[in-house]
C-alpha cells in the first residue's frame, strides 16, 4: 500500500507540474510581451476582437450572395415511358418513350439587377463593418485613456503615501522630542488613513481599467501583468474645424453606408420592374413509338394579367426615396458630430492648459512652503493639512483634465473618421 501511494505521487506530481506549466504558458501567450502603445492596442483589437471577427465573417457571408445572384436558371430534363408494363403488340400497341429538355429564359435583365443589388449590398455591409470597427477603436482608445489615468492616479497615490509616511516619521521624532503635542501627531497619523485609502482605491481602479481594455483587445483571460505605455498629457492639435468636416464627409463609414443604401434601393427598383416582365420557357422533345421517331417543341409564356409585380414596384420606389432622406440625415449627423466634438475638445483643452501651465505648479509650491513652515513652527497643523488636501485635489483634477482632453481628441477622431492626434 505504501509503494502504491509513492508510485501514485511519483506519477501525479509530474502530470500536475506539466499542467501548471501549460496553464502558465497559455496565459503568457495570451498576454502581450511588454507594454502596449495605443497604436499597438488598436492593431491588436483589429485582429483579435471577437466582435470584429464576427462582423468580418458576416461580411464574407453577404459577399457570397453575389455568387447566388449571378446564377442562371437550370435546365429541366424529363423522361416519360408509356405502356412499358404491357406486352408490345406490333403497331397497335408499341412501347412509347419521350425525352424533354426545357429551360426558363429570364427577360428584363433580371440577372443584372440581382447582381447590382447584391454588389451594392456588399458595399453597404462593408461600410457598416468599417463603422463598427470605428466604434470598437473608439472604445479601445477610451479604455486606454482610462488605464493611463488609473496608472497616473496610482503613482500619485503611492508617491503621496510615501511622502506623507516620511513626514509622519519626522513628526514622530518631533513628538518624542516634545516639539509637537500628542493631538497634533495623532491628527497627522489619522491623515495617513486617507492616503492609504487613496492608494487602495487607485489600485482597484487600475485593475478594473486593465481588465476592461484587455477584454476589448480580445485577450481571453485578463492578467495582472498587462501594461500599457503612453503620455497622460495630451498634445495640441493643429487642424481646423472646416478641415475636419470635409475629411469626415469623405471618410465617415456610416455616411458611406447611407450612400450605399441609396444604390441598393435603386438597384432593387430596377429589379422589381425586371421581375414584372414575362419569362418564357422553351422546351424541346424527342418521341419514339415503336419504330417511329419524332421531335417537337413548345413555348410557354405566362400571361401576366393580374400579377405584374406592381406591389413590389411601388414598395421599392418608396424605399428608394426613404434611403435618400436617410442619406441626408446621415450627412447632417456628420456635421453635428464633428462640431460637437470640436466644442468639447476646445473646452477640455482650455481646462487642461490651466492646470498644466498654472494651477499644478502653484499647488506644489504652496505645499512645499506649507511643509517647510509647519516643520519650523511657522503655521498651524490645520493649515498644513489644508495644503496637503489642496495639492492632492489639484493634482487629481489636473489628471482628470488631461484625460478628458484625450477623450475629446479621440471623440474628434471618431467623429471625423481620421486620426487627429499627431
Amino acid at each position: 500500500m505504501t509503494i502504491s501511494k509513492h508510485l501514485a505521487c511519483w506519477i501525479f506530481t509530474p502530470v500536475l507540474a506539466a499542467g501548471l506549466c501549460l496553464t502558465t504558458d497559455a496565459q503568457a501567450q495570451n498576454a502581450p510581451a511588454g507594454p502596449l502603445t495605443l497604436q499597438q492596442a488598436i492593431d491588436l483589437a483589429r485582429t483579435k476582437n471577437p466582435t470584429l471577427l464576427s462582423a468580418q465573417q458576416n461580411l464574407q457571408a453577404v459577399k457570397a450572395q453575389e455568387i447566388q445572384a449571378g446564377v442562371r436558371a437550370n435546365p429541366n430534363f424529363g423522361f416519360v415511358g408509356t405502356d412499358v408494363s404491357l406486352p408490345a403488340q406490333g403497331a397497335s400497341n408499341p412501347y412509347s418513350y419521350s425525352l424533354q429538355v426545357s429551360r426558363l429564359f429570364e427577360r428584363g435583365q433580371k440577372r443584372r439587377g440581382r447582381l447590382d443589388s447584391a454588389k451594392s449590398t456588399t458595399e453597404q455591409t462593408a461600410d457598416q463593418y468599417h463603422d463598427q470597427e470605428r466604434q470598437t477603436i473608439l472604445a479601445v482608445k477610451q479604455s486606454f485613456v482610462g488605464m493611463l489615468l488609473a496608472k497616473a492616479a496610482l503613482k500619485l497615490a503611492q508617491d503621496n503615501l510615501n511622502d506623507f509616511k516620511h513626514e509622519l516619521d519626522i513628526s514622530n521624532e518631533r513628538y518624542k522630542a516634545g516639539d509637537i503635542g500628542k493631538i497634533d501627531y495623532e491628527r497627522l497619523d489619522l491623515q495617513l488613513a486617507q492616503f492609504e485609502t487613496d492608494e487602495t482605491n487607485a489600485q482597484q481602479n487600475m485593475v478594473q481599467a486593465s481588465y476592461l481594455l484587455q477584454g476589448l483587445l480580445g485577450i481571453e483571460k485578463p492578467t495582472d501583468q498587462f501594461d500599457i505605455a503612453g503620455d497622460i498629457v495630451p498634445p495640441v492639435l493643429t487642424t481646423t474645424l472646416p478641415e475636419l468636416e470635409q475629411k469626415a464627409l469623405a471618410a465617415r463609414p456610416d455616411y458611406q453606408a447611407a450612400q450605399a443604401a441609396v444604390r441598393v434601393a435603386d438597384a432593387n427598383v430596377k429589379l422589381a420592374y425586371a421581375n414584372g416582365t414575362t419569362d418564357p420557357t422553351l422546351e424541346g422533345e424527342y418521341d419514339r413509338s415503336g419504330t417511329y421517331n419524332s421531335a417537337g417543341f413548345s413555348i410557354n409564356i405566362p400571361i401576366r394579367i393580374f400579377d405584374r409585380n406592381q406591389g413590389n414596384k411601388e414598395t421599392s420606389k418608396y424605399l428608394a426615396q426613404s434611403s435618400r432622406f436617410g442619406e441626408i440625415a446621415a450627412r447632417n449627423q456628420v456635421f453635428t458630430d464633428v462640431d460637437e466634438a470640436w466644442v468639447n475638445y476646445t473646452i477640455s483643452k482650455t481646462l487642461a492648459e490651466r492646470y498644466h501651465g498654472h494651477y499644478l505648479d502653484e499647488s506644489k509650491d504652496v505645499l512645499s512652503i506649507a511643509q517647510f513652515a509647519y516643520e519650523h513652527g511657522g503655521i498651524a497643523l490645520i493649515d498644513y493639512l489644508s495644503a496637503i488636501q489642496g495639492n492632492r485635489t489639484t493634482t487629481l483634477n489636473a489628471l482628470n483634465a488631461y484625460a478628458q482632453t484625450w477623450l475629446a481628441i479621440h471623440q474628434l477622431s471618431y467623429a471625423s473618421a481620421t486620426e487627429v492626434a499627431p
